[in-house]
């Protein structure tokens, strides 16, 4: 079996691990459960690049469960949990390209084994895998099945490929489902990225002015952790809509120039380019943070501070000290990559849960439906049939309509 992972000692501690976040994943357990028995994916090879974390772990196990023969690589050079890539190959067969800290001609070679490997459905974050091979492996495209995409970032350069007739294969936008982004990208971004945020610095929160650029469902989220956390808290738009959303929700909202005058902590989560840049960088007080939970690191313009610098040094374990000519300093996380992965552990386990479980469900529904060439949301049977069995797991009842509420609710005869 083909792997390329850090240190293949490392797997008694990686499958303890995979076992405490299973722990919290019912759902996803119960549909391995099922997939045991039926094994809808028996002859099929799947190949996923996403992050090589605790709870994707227990996504492969599911699908391996049902069948199939799994070729993992990691969505980001710096989120992959290396005792948990060990422990998938050691202990469970999987074929994994993935190491922190992996350069980006190592990531590219780890994407290439893992299109290389023949996969019939593949499951993206960030849509790299998709991307490369339609531009290196064209031919290839003709044996995928279909595939599905995790994150907002992905979706849209999934959809722009679509627009330009450029896509091969059916894809399910799975990060669009609402049991996916109103809980995955909300609860699990927020409490992620504050969490590696004081990992990373031991700052305290409570009193910082943080500075969330983006307002979407990962920056609602994370606004509204900081503000739980007692950060007095500043949003920056640039969807009219939005800003309204976030002044209604109670926090500041004011232009990126301006916040940089007053921002402790930074965090990105637009999916944009060069969001933090040169003028932002001049006008940071001393010692300001910046951060990003943007899925690539392109938010936070970091060539150009490396321009600006007269000294760079790792002050801490992924913490960067920028001093700029005025003698200030700025501290760069992660290098600008997805700080909630880099310097944290994700997402809890509890919420990817319902992520993973879309992803499991679609990649079944691949198998049993032939759909078109496109970017296609995830089936509204599978979205609720996610919610219910998450409910139950959680002891939670809900109410049903009854036959009168089912017809009026259909009818347009009845009115004042």
């Amino acid at each position: 079996m083909e792997f390329d992972v850090k240190d293949i000692s490392l797997s008694e501690i990686g499958e303890l691990r995979i076992q405490w976040a299973g722990q919290d994943m019912p759902v996803l357990r119960s549909i391995r459960e099922r997939f045991s028995r039926e094994l809808p994916f028996k002859g099929l090879k799947i190949g996923a690049c996403l992050h090589v974390t605790t709870e994707t772990a227990n996504l492969l196990l599911t699908l391996k469960e049902g069948g199939a023969d799994i070729y993992l690589c990691a969505s980001n050079p710096l989120s992959t949990q290396d005792d948990v890539a060990a422990a998938l190959v050691k202990n469970h067969s999987i074929s994994v390209f993935a190491i922190k800290g992996e350069n980006k001609e190592q990531y590219y070679e780890h994407l290439r084994k893992v299109i290389n490997s023949g996969a019939d459905i593949l499951i993206d974050d960030g849509a790299d895998l998709i991307s490369t091979l339609h531009k290196e492996f064209p031919e290839r495209a003709e044996k995928i099945i279909g595939a599905m995409e995790e994150t907002t970032t992905g979706v849209i350069r999934l959809r722009a490929m679509a627009s330009q007739n450029q896509l091969k294969f059916p894809v399910i936008a799975v990060n669009d489902a609402l049991t996916k982004h109103m809980f995955d990208n909300r609860y699990g971004t927020g409490q992620s990225t504050l969490d590696a945020i004081m990992r990373a610095t031991n700052r305290l929160i409570a009193g910082s002015n943080v500075v969330v650029a983006g307002y979407g469902w990962c920056g609602k989220g994370v606004a509204q952790r900081a503000r739980g956390l007692g950060a007095i808290v500043y949003v920056c738009e640039v969807d009219p809509i939005k800003a309204l959303e976030a002044r209604m929700d109670g926090f500041n909202v004011l232009p990126m120039q301006e916040a940089s005058k007053i921002g402790d902590i930074f965090i990105t989560v637009t999916g944009n380019t060069s969001v933090i840049r040169r003028e932002h960088f001049e006008a940071m007080k001393d010692g300001a943070i910046i951060s990003n939970s943007g899925h690539f690191n392109v938010e936070i313009d970091v060539n150009t501070l490396n321009e600006l610098a007269i000294n760079v040094r790792e002050i801490r374990p992924l913490v960067e000290e920028y001093t700029l000519k005025d003698g200030k300093r700025l501290y760069l996380l992660a290098q600008g990559r997805l700080v909630n992965l880099a310097c944290a552990e994700g997402h809890p386990a509890s919420v990817m849960d319902m992520s993973f479980a879309n992803q499991a469900l679609c990649a079944e529904y691949l198998t049993k439906n032939k759909i078109q060439v496109g970017v296609h949301p995830v089936p509204i049977s599978i979205d609720k049939s996610v919610a219910e069995m998450k409910l139950a797991t959680m002891g939670v009842k809900i109410d049903a309509l009854s036959e009168e509420q089912i017809k009026y609710l259909s009818s347009w005869e009845l009115g004042t």
